[in-house]
């Protein structure tokens, strides 16, 4: 399973997204179930899918599809 494929799982699984979702669409606050805590359970995930711990910073800023995609870079983790 490729990275991105990983990642499109742990996505559907947190927020009950349909497959082929559009990332761009999907965001804090403007997704369903993702709040404070659906938040706290979608790093959990990663984290665990991905065997690597977050930096405070990158949880805090970790507010969209896509800019997740940025911030799992810096931990050396490709999506595309």
């Amino acid at each position: 399973m490729s990275n991105l494929e990983r990642y499109n799982r742990i996505f559907c699984e947190q927020f009950s997204l349909e497959k082929g979702f559009d990332g761009e669409k999907i965001k804090m606050n403007e997704t369903e179930d993702w709040d404070s805590v659906g938040h706290l359970d979608l790093i959990a995930a990663l984290e665990d899918d991905f065997e690597i711990i977050f930096e405070t910073a990158d949880i805090l800023t970790f507010d969209s599809y896509l800019h997740g995609i940025e911030i799992l870079g810096k931990y050396g983790i490709e999506i595309f």
